[in-house]
C-alpha cells in the first residue's frame, strides 16, 4: 500500500534523526520527502522536480536511475549479494581492486574495502600507527592534520578533524593532532602565495622539531571540502609530499569527496604528479548507488604487515560488508562508463564553462570569493565586501539561500556562509546553466532584497 505524504511526513517526524539537521527546525516546516531520480533531477512525493546541485552530498557520478548501472547490480543480485572478505574473496572485489590500482597514482598497490569514507580514513590511520610498529619503530604515534579538516565522523576521523564548530565537543574523547593552516587565499594577507609559503614553512618547522614522532600528514588534496571550498594554490600540494618524504612521514590522501573526476583530473593527486603512501576513495567510487569505500595502500606499507603468524603483524581490522559484491560490481559498471563515455575529460570542458557563467557574480556586493576545482564549486557570501566580514551564524545566510533555491527548482547545502554547486559529472552545459541561473537568483534575493530574514 502507498503511503502518502502527509503519513510519511507524520512518520519521519515521530522517528528519524537526520545527520547534520537541527531537528527543532526541521520539524517546523513540511519536509522534503524524495520519491525517485532520473538523470540530474530528483523528484518528491508531489512531482516537483528539482536540479540535483550536490549530488545528494558529492556523490553522484552519472546521474540518477542509470541503467548500466541498474544492470550492474541487477546481475549480480541473481549471483551473491554478499560475502564476506574475512579469509576469502568474490569476484566483484577482485576485478574492483585490480581497476583501482590501474587509475590510481602510481605506487598504490593494495586495496583495503570498507564502506564508507569515514572508515576509509580510520583504516589508514590504524595502518600508519601499525606500520611504524611492525617496522619496530614505536616512537612515530602522532598524526598532523590541516586547520579546519573534515575527515569523516568516526572516532578516529573526527581526531584528524580539525572544523571547531564539528569536532570541538568530542575533544576529550580523540586524541591529539598536530594542526597545520590550509592555504587559503581569500582569508591570508598574503593572498596565494603568502597562504602556500606559511603552510609549507610550518610543516617544515614542525617536521625539523618532531618529525621522529610524527605517523602521517593526512590531507585533503587540492580542494579541503567541508570547510568552504578552499582551494590549494598551485605546488602546495607537491610541496607537503616532498616535507613528507624528506622527513621519513607517511603522506594520506583523503580523496573521499576529490576522487573520480570532480577536480578535473581521476584524482586530485594526479593534478600536481603526487603518489601517496595511502589514499582513501568513497563518494564516487560507486557513482553515487551504493556504500563502498576503499584504502589504498603502497607495497612498502603492505609488506610491513606481511609476516609470519606468530609475529602477529596482522592488521586486525574489518567490517561486515567489506567488499559487498553488489557495491563492488556498480563500481566496476561506474568505472566503465567513465572510461568509455571520457567524464574527466568532459568534466574540464565543462568547469571552463561553468567559470565563465559564474563570472558574472563575481563583483555582486555580497560574493566575497568565488572557488572552483573541476565541478566543485564555493561562493563565499559576505556582510562588507571590502573588509570581507562574514554573516553572523544567526543570519543563516547560506541556509536561507540554499531554502530560495529549492524553492526555485535545485537542491544544494550550505557550508556556513559558502554555497556549494557540486553537480553530477555528466550535466550537460544547458542544465549547469540552468543550475547557476537558480543559485545567482537565490543569492540575489536573500542577500540584496532579504528574503527569508525573520521579522
Amino acid at each position: 500500500m502507498t503511503a502518502t505524504y502527509e503519513q510519511l511526513t507524520a512518520l519521519n517526524k515521530a522517528y528519524l534523526w537526520h545527520p547534520f539537521t537541527q531537528m527543532k527546525d526541521y520539524n517546523a516546516a513540511d519536509p522534503l520527502i524524495i520519491e525517485r531520480g532520473d538523470g540530474i533531477m530528483l523528484y518528491d512525493l508531489q512531482g516537483r522536480a528539482y536540479y540535483d546541485g550536490f549530488s545528494s552530498v558529492w556523490l553522484n557520478v552519472h546521474g540518477h536511475n542509470v541503467p548500466e548501472l541498474n544492470q550492474a547490480i541487477t546481475e549480480q543480485l541473481g549471483r551473491v549479494a554478499h560475502s564476506t572478505l574475512l579469509g576469502m574473496a568474490n569476484v566483484p572485489a577482485i576485478q574492483l581492486a585490480d581497476q583501482l590500482v590501474r587509475i590510481s597514482p602510481e605506487g598504490l598497490t593494495k586495496v583495503f574495502f570498507s564502506d564508507a569514507g569515514a572508515t576509509g580514513v580510520e583504516i589508514a590511520i590504524k595502518m600508519a600507527f601499525q606500520y611504524w610498529r611492525n617496522r619496530g619503530i614505536s616512537g612515530k604515534s602522532s598524526f598532523i592534520t590541516m586547520n579546519q579538516a573534515y575527515h569523516g565522523d568516526t572516532i578516529g576521523a573526527v581526531s584528524v578533524g580539525a572544523i571547531p564548530l564539528y569536532h570541538d565537543l568530542f575533544r576529550p574523547m580523540l586524541f591529539p593532532a598536530h594542526v597545520l593552516p590550509y592555504p587559503n587565499a581569500y582569508r591570508h594577507e598574503g593572498g596565494a602565495a603568502g597562504a602556500m609559503e606559511a603552510t609549507l614553512a610550518a610543516l617544515r618547522d614542525l617536521l625539523e622539531s618532531r618529525g621522529d614522532e610524527i605517523a602521517a600528514l593526512i590531507v585533503e588534496p587540492i580542494v579541503q571540502g567541508a570547510s568552504g571550498i578552499i582551494i590549494m594554490p598551485p605546488g602546495c600540494l607537491r610541496g607537503l609530499a616532498e616535507l613528507c618524504r624528506e622527513y621519513g612521514v607517511l603522506l594520506i590522501a583523503d580523496e573521499v569527496a576529490t576522487g573520480f573526476g570532480r577536480t578535473g583530473a581521476m584524482f586530485a593527486c594526479d593534478l600536481e604528479g603526487v603518489s601517496p603512501d595511502l589514499m582513501i576513495v568513497g563518494k564516487g567510487l560507486t557513482g553515487g548507488y551504493l556504500p563502498v569505500a576503499a584504502t589504498l595502500a603502497t607495497e612498502e606499507v603492505y609488506d610491513a604487515f606481511y609476516a609470519d603468524y606468530r609475529e602477529q603483524k596482522t592488521f586486525f581490522h574489518g567490517h561486515s560488508y567489506t567488499g559487498n559484491p553488489l557495491g563492488c560490481a556498480v563500481a566496476l559498471a561506474s568505472l566503465q562508463l567513465l572510461e568509455e563515455r571520457c567524464i574527466v575529460q568532459g568534466v574540464i570542458e565543462k568547469a571552463a564553462f561553468a567559470a565563465t557563467k559564474l563570472s558574472a557574480l563575481i563583483d555582486w556586493p555580497h560574493v566575497g570569493d568565488i572557488r572552483q576545482q573541476g565541478l566543485m564549486i564555493g561562493i563565499e557570501l559576505v556582510r562588507d565586501k571590502v573588509s570581507r566580514e562574514p554573516y553572523a551564524w544567526e543570519e543563516r545566510i547560506g541556509v536561507r539561500v540554499c531554502q530560495r533555491a529549492r524553492e526555485l527548482g535545485m537542491l544544494t547545502r550550505p557550508l556556513g556562509n559558502v554555497i556549494v554547486l557540486i553537480p553530477p559529472l555528466v550535466s550537460t552545459e544547458a542544465e549547469l546553466e540552468a543550475m547557476i541561473r537558480i543559485l545567482a537568483t537565490a543569492i540575489r534575493d536573500v542577500t540584496e532584497a532579504g528574503w527569508g530574514r525573520e521579522g
